[in-house]
């Protein structure tokens, strides 16, 4: 399932009511920990292709057929900007710079591959016990440590 996303800001809470709308749908409930932070990802996700790129997008979703059995959940963004997510070092006090860090840090997998003129990032969720915590990733995520970015 898909969805177009124009390039304009008001699109990620579209995008996010679009997702929860899907996961009712899926037998998901909208308090368990895999929806929360799926919706938590397609606004990061969808706000860097909004805010970043400037053009439009497709938000797509894998959801599992039988909500009770362990699965992987697939959210994935392709945009027509062939430039590449570059992950930031953002400030203690930035307001922004942390998306990217998010992903990494509540996604099970992600990655990014260029796709036409453009480029599609993707991110795993595997749905089980295990809650994930969106508070923790904030403050720094490990998967960074020892590696240099470019701040953009």
């Amino acid at each position: 399932m898909q969805l177009e996303i124009r390039p304009d800001p008001t699109e990620v809470g579209r995008a996010r009511r679009w997702t929860r709308s899907r996961l009712a749908v899926s037998g998901i409930a909208a308090d368990e920990p895999l929806a929360e932070t799926l919706v938590l990802l397609v606004s990061e996700l969808v706000t860097n292709a909004v805010v970043h790129t400037g053009c439009p997008a497709v938000l797509r979703l894998s959801l599992p057929e039988e909500a009770a059995e362990p699965s992987t959940v697939r959210l994935e963004v392709a945009d027509a900007s062939d430039r590449a997510p570059v992950p930031r070092c953002a400030d203690g006090d930035a307001t922004g710079g942390r998306g990217l860090a998010l992903v990494d840090g509540l996604a099970d997998r992600w990655g990014w591959s260029p796709e036409g003129a453009g480029k599609r990032i993707w991110c795993e969720l595997d749905r089980c016990d295990r809650p994930r915590d969106a508070a923790s990733c904030l403050g720094g995520v490990p998967a960074y440590e020892g590696l240099a970015f470019e701040t953009v």
